[in-house]
């Protein structure tokens, strides 16, 4: 009996992915019994490949390279998936196809550096589709958002047409310790690891403020207040030392006798305080972040940054001098009482203080337009009287989350040698008119707006009522 034809099409799919992009990791070795779980290979090793890379010139546009530069009528060369060129003299070798910038800007790819895309994926009305917080106890380091991560999730295509190339998937706020998250690669995938970005360090998320003491004081049990919530974490990483020492003394003694007994939850908080993960915080007020950076000094680790920090602009010399970025919106307000001091001046402010400023989505549709927020934070802090260029501002989506998730020698500026993750603009991306035309990851083409098929062909796409906050 012949197949249906949308059946069919499906196997075709597949046959296809099977061939340019392997999408299975060979299975890893087993732990051996009293293996080092911090000497352990990554059982879930990336099988991410880039696409065939185009060998092409970007000419006479202007260029935003992430590192402050703003360059016209400048020209990008492109060939093996990684930047050959950036410049205002740049010749073009033969065998590079030339694309007409004139008119048109080019950035770094958009990198996202807090999304939920994947572990609460749309249509997320759906309770099936909600696998973002594991809420059974203020402790779950030991999940992993990987584990949640569906990739089909249409929310990435949408992403991927507003110029976003990477993101980190956090899980949600809901906990203390809410596990460990992922960085992805934007590319059209099936299964996770296909997706998850070679090498780009874990992180762990932490929150503080309203969630934790809501969701658990709710039930009767602790964190039900804000100095609940630091018991909490105080409690967590006396047990992760002391599980850290004992592997300690087993390694210093050879691996004679037993090992200690692997716990997955502290073998995250361990990989914290051993610099290996990197600790991505949920905190919205300036009080509370001072508090926990106190609890990372007590403890010997770093925070990375900040993420929310609505308040970040009352303690930003603070920040900058800690060396944590502040991740934030730009107009999101009163939703909570915690939020109810937030302004949009708030990412230019650190900037202006020396300090690492990001602007991240935390939602499907915030996602689809977050040169549109570093747009709208870049106008408030002139109105401000702060001299910002749009050289500079770019960093806001492009080279600061790159430094927050660990992968900035990699990508996130324009760069030669680093990855070919490019967008093409219609106009200014800081205009509320202009639309990413073409986007490259890897140097590989992942959507054109000028192609069939390249614009949204239905409202699914483009979001839902009643979206709430994660």
């Amino acid at each position: 009996m012949r197949a249906p034809v949308g059946l069919a099409l499906l196997w075709a799919l597949a046959a296809c992915a099977a061939q340019d992009r392997p999408e299975v990791a060979a299975s890893p070795a087993p732990l051996r019994a009293g293996q080092d779980p911090a000497a352990a290979p990554d059982p879930y090793a990336s099988t991410y490949r880039p696409g065939p890379s185009e060998r092409i010139a970007i000419v006479g546009a202007t260029i935003l390279t992430g590192t402050g530069e703003a360059i016209e009528n400048g020209t990008v060369l492109i060939a093996d998936g990684r930047i050959e060129a950036v410049g205002r003299d740049v010749a073009v070798p033969e065998g590079h196809a030339r694309i007409d910038g004139r008119g048109r800007w080019v950035t770094p790819g958009i990198i996202d550096p807090h999304s939920h895309l994947g572990v609460w994926s749309q249509p997320d009305s759906v309770e099936a589709q909600n696998d973002v917080n594991e809420l059974t106890d203020p402790n779950t380091a030991q999940v992993w958002a990987e584990h949640s991560l569906w990739p089909q999730d249409p929310g990435f295509d949408a992403a991927r047409e507003a110029g976003v190339t990477t993101l980190m998937i956090l899980p949600g706020s809901g906990n203390l310790f809410g596990g460990r998250t992922v960085t992805v690669r934007n590319v059209p995938a099936v299964t996770m690891q296909a997706m998850r970005f070679p090498g780009a360090p874990a992180g762990l998320k932490v929150a503080c403020g309203e969630n934790p003491k809501r969701v658990y004081g709710g039930r009767g049990r602790s964190p039900a207040t804000r100095m609940g919530n630091v018991a909490g974490y105080r409690r967590a990483w006396i047990e992760a030392a002391d599980y850290q020492r004992r592997w300690d003394r087993w390694r210093d003694g050879a691996g004679a006798g037993d090992p200690p007994r692997r716990d997955l939850q502290l073998d995250t908080l361990a990989g914290v305080l051993r610099g290996e993960i990197l600790v991505h915080n949920h905190c919205y007020r300036a009080d509370e972040m001072a508090i926990m950076i106190d609890v990372a000094r007590e403890f010997g680790f770093r925070i990375r940054a900040f993420h929310h920090s609505s308040e970040a602009y009352k303690i930003a010399p603070l920040l900058a001098r800690e060396q944590i970025c502040a991740v934030t919106w730009t107009n999101w307000w009163g939703y909570k009482m915690e939020v109810f001091d937030a302004i949009e001046e708030n990412a230019a402010i650190v900037d202006a203080a020396g300090g690492c400023a990001a602007i991240h989505s935390d939602d499907p549709l915030v996602v689809q337009r977050l040169n549109q927020e570093a747009a709208a934070a870049l106008s408030a802090g002139r109105r401000a009287g702060l001299d910002i260029s749009e050289g500079e501002a770019i960093r806001w989506i492009t080279a600061n989350p790159a430094r927050i998730l660990g992968i900035d020698d990699r990508t996130g500026t324009l760069e030669p040698g680093k990855a070919a993750d490019v967008v093409l603009w219609s106009a200014s991306p800081f205009s509320i008119y202009a639309l990413a035309q073409t986007v490259w990851i890897d140097g590989a083409r992942m959507f054109d707006r000028g192609r069939p098929g390249g614009a949204h062909s239905s409202d699914f796409l483009v979001g839902q009522a009643g979206q709430e906050a994660r």
